[in-house]
């Protein structure tokens, strides 16, 4: 990976578990390159949690399995402008699930499933 390092995807709980799936690290590390060079300036794709041991991903009180299965990531972001540019990275990727969550400043993306889906809260 260009733009990430293998600790930004590891469980926040301490435990240890990075089972990040390969193909979508690809397409993130992809997305992260769009984004940079659509901008002309690196635009910051800061993890907030990629991988969750079946634990954390409870007490996060989430039912999904993606960020399990490691094929989720929540990116944050500071402002509109960045929040723009990661999305049109993350689309030009191929991503076609993401949700914005303003309370927290964060995009989650995952690959589950080949559907287009937006949140926000």
């Amino acid at each position: 990976m260009r733009n990430f390092t293998n600790d930004e995807f590891t469980c926040k709980c301490g435990c240890g578990r990075n089972n990040m799936d390969s193909d979508f690290l690809w397409n993130l590390d992809l997305a992260a390159d769009y984004s940079e060079s659509r901008a002309g300036y690196n635009v910051p794709y800061v993890i907030n949690s990629g991988c969750r041991c079946p634990a954390h991903n409870k007490a996060e009180k989430s039912s999904s399995r993606n960020h399990v299965e490691g094929k989720a990531a929540d990116i944050k972001y500071q402002n509109n402008t960045e929040l723009m540019w990661i999305i049109i990275g993350l689309v030009l990727a191929g991503f076609h699930r993401m949700g914005i969550n303003r309370k927290y400043k964060f995009i989650h993306v995952d690959s589950m499933e080949k559907v287009i889906s937006c949140w926000g809260y």
